[in-house]
């Protein structure tokens, strides 16, 4: 049996180690007996802005609790009959000695103090989180202003491919009205349609959002078109990541741009690169282009023939009458090329008054006289121009390309070129009258 002097000993050492903590621990820690506080630890007179714990020993706790916050405390410790009983960690406003108030969590536990029953009260200060949670909310109040006034389109998709949230550029974009109630809605379940770029329509599960989703992968730059409710269509470029990459649960964020004016002007200016602006036929640069992958296509199914035609005297027309006319006869030049020949036959002009034709498939051999005839007596009806009856006629060179053809685009054009000048008449002439 222990001697009463050795419990008394260790219950004082238990209570040494006790104070001890209190008051070192970082949370504040008071004890009110009646209303009346009756003990601080130093975080509690740093919390209250006190010099020393004598400031506050002997005052009401209610001087330093906020008026708004009294009821509620009151009630809470009412409830503390037991002695042990602790009330739920509950949010609060205490008030400094300054009058500045500080928002707090406290727990009140019912316990004995000096042989009195009185209430010790844990008390955290929450100006830090509530700092950190004013300081969130407004990151995300720009962070939502800013989306909301950029041009881009945003937005996210959770884990099944359902749209949480759209800003106000992307239903723009998207041609999805203010008041269309989308959120919630799969892709496949907005009103759009979602097309490749040969106009077929894209699989949900081919949309970047979908990679990223299913691997976590980022895409960037994806190109798609999207037919809109409207009728219109638009194309889009996106880029699409996770909101956050170290979460398996986490959405996904897609930014587009419209480019459908950048698309089409890119087009435009690839058009231009291969095409003769005057006429509208594909130009020297192209049409050796198309020679030369005829030339690498072993089986020769590409072209078999080429044409080189020249306009006899154009230079006298240029001359006599002026450029503008003689434009005016290239033009119509080339649109009779163009009627008189198959879809799949390729018309370019290499400059000048000189163009080029390259013929697709076998024709039999009997045909290309005809053919050749056939163009010949098209070009020479009379063209009129400014009030101009003008007939020119052409001079035509053929090359055939063989089943195993070893020259280049350069000499093929060269032997048709000279085929070409050994098919001018010497007495051919431009016949030129004024059109009544």
């Amino acid at each position: 049996m222990r001697k009463p002097n050795t419990d008394a000993a260790n219950a004082e050492l238990l209570a040494q180690r006790y104070r001890s903590l209190v008051e070192h621990t970082p949370d504040a820690i008071c004890v009110h007996e009646a209303g009346v506080i009756v003990y601080v630890n130093p975080a509690m007179v740093r919390l209250l802005g006190a010099h020393t714990a004598e400031d506050l020993l002997g005052l009401r706790i209610t001087h330093f609790v906020h008026p708004d916050s009294i009821p509620a405390m009151l009630d809470r410790i009412a409830q503390l009959t037991a002695e042990g009983a602790a009330s739920p960690p509950t949010e609060m406003d205490l008030l400094r000695i300054d009058g500045q108030k500080v928002p707090v969590q406290t727990v009140s536990v019912l316990t004995a103090w000096q042989g009195e029953l009185a209430y010790q009260v844990v008390v955290h200060d929450l100006t830090a989180q509530r700092a950190a949670e004013a300081s969130a909310r407004q990151a995300e109040a720009y962070f939502t202003t800013v989306v909301s006034q950029l041009e881009e389109g945003v937005l996210v998709v959770d884990r099944r491919g359902r749209l949480e949230s759209i800003n106000p550029a992307g239903r723009r974009i998207l041609g999805i009205a203010d008041s269309a109630p989308v959120l919630g809605a799969r892709f496949d379940e907005l009103p759009v349609t979602m097309i490749d770029w040969e106009g077929q329509p894209l699989p949900v599960g081919r949309h970047p959002m979908a990679h990223t989703l299913t691997t976590g992968e980022p895409v960037t730059r994806f190109v798609f078109g999207v037919r809109r409710a409207d009728g219109q269509q638009v194309w889009l470029s996106c880029n699409c990541r996770l909101l956050n990459p170290d979460s398996p649960d986490s959405a996904g964020v897609s930014s587009f741009a419209d480019v459908t004016e950048y698309r089409a002007s890119k087009m435009q200016l690839e058009y231009q690169a291969t095409h003769d602006a005057l006429t509208g036929l594909a130009n020297r640069s192209l049409i050796l282009s198309q020679l030369s992958a005829a030339l690498a296509d072993e089986g020769g199914a590409l072209v078999t023939t080429v044409l080189f035609i020249d306009l006899d005297g154009f230079k006298a027309i240029n001359d006599t009458l002026g450029h503008a006319i003689g434009d005016t006869v290239l033009q119509i030049v080339a649109q009779r090329l163009q009627r008189a020949l198959r879809a799949e036959d390729v018309v370019g002009r290499l400059g000048g008054d000189e163009f080029l034709v390259l013929l697709a498939g076998h024709p039999q051999r009997t045909d290309l006289p005809r053919l050749i005839e056939r163009l010949r007596v098209t070009m020479a009806e009379p063209i009129i121009a400014s009030g101009h009856r003008l007939e020119v006629s052409a001079s035509i060179g053929v090359t055939e390309l063989g089943p195993h053809e070893r020259r280049t685009p350069e000499a093929v054009l060269h032997d048709a070129d000279l085929a070409m000048y050994r098919d001018k008449p010497s007495g051919r002439r431009n016949h030129t009258t004024h059109a009544s």
